[in-house]
């Protein structure tokens, strides 16, 4: 799917997406990957939404967003409580949701001027 707004210069909008990829700005992105408004951040969580770890967490809570938008992928999977304390601790909000909600939702977050990431997971090929 392709998705278009108005946006301010210089601001990352996913602008489309498919079950293992992301166009951030027309840009082509393959594999995790974390976004905000500023920069883009490949390789991300490299052990997929199974391989999750409290570590990939804190790279999420070092970007001190005010709120974070967790995309799983083609569906909505919740990780496990424990891997979500650092964001928990830090005070930072947080979402989770399948990749379409999520891209959606952090498009309208980051044109709102908000302070926010989405983290990105991408099904392996079947």
């Amino acid at each position: 799917m392709k998705l278009y707004a108005d946006q301010p210069a210089n601001l990352n909008i996913v602008t489309g997406y498919g079950q293992d990829y992301v166009l951030i700005n027309t840009q082509r992105h393959e594999g995790n990957l974390l976004i905000t408004p500023d920069e883009v951040f490949a390789n991300w969580a490299p052990g997929g939404f199974a391989g999750l770890t409290a570590d990939d967490f804190v790279a999420v809570r070092n970007l001190q967003a005010q709120v974070a938008i967790i995309g799983t992928g083609v569906r909505q999977r919740f990780p496990a409580p424990a891997l979500l304390r650092p964001l928990i601790e830090a005070g930072i909000g947080f979402e989770v949701m399948d990749l379409p909600a999520a891209c959606r939702t952090y498009n309208i977050l980051a044109n709102e001027g908000r302070k926010v990431v989405a983290a990105l997971l991408f099904e392996a090929a079947n």
